[in-house]
């Protein structure tokens, strides 16, 4: 078992390109012994978004707290506090911070992900400041 206090992780920021004021905690990954999946904490800034892209793998999400919209390609929808978000394999999707404090959520992937990129069409950079 492992227990440790998700602050004592580094916040790295989030370099890919399309997205801005956000940071990512990977708390828990293959790296720590995890069989199956890695959890992430993202921390968007107010205004800020997770770059807008897609790959062949799920993640559930989880919002901690703060307010904004996930997009389902260019569909948004709003979430906050308690919602839980489901990304299907291969859906094009983005987070965003509509809110005035920092939106936090739960990211689970699977451990065939870390480290694999996401994919960004060239018309994702264009959009992902919308």
């Amino acid at each position: 078992m492992k227990v440790q206090s998700s602050k004592s992780v580094e916040l790295q920021q989030v370099t890919m390109e399309g997205s801005s004021g956000c940071q990512v905690r990977w708390l828990l990954s293959s790296t720590d012994g995890t069989p199956n999946f890695s959890m992430r904490q993202f921390e968007v800034a107010p205004g800020g978004y997770t770059p807008k892209h897609y790959h062949p793998y799920e993640h559930e999400v989880y919002v901690i707290e703060g307010e904004g919209e996930a997009y389902e390609g260019d569909t948004p929808h709003p979430i906050r506090a308690g919602d839980v978000v489901l990304v299907k394999p291969d859906d094009l999707h983005q987070f965003k911070n509509t809110g005035d404090k920092a939106l936090k959520f739960l990211c689970l992937i699977p451990n065939s992900a870390d480290n694999r990129p996401g994919v960004q069409q060239p018309e994702c950079s264009a959009v992902a400041a919308r």
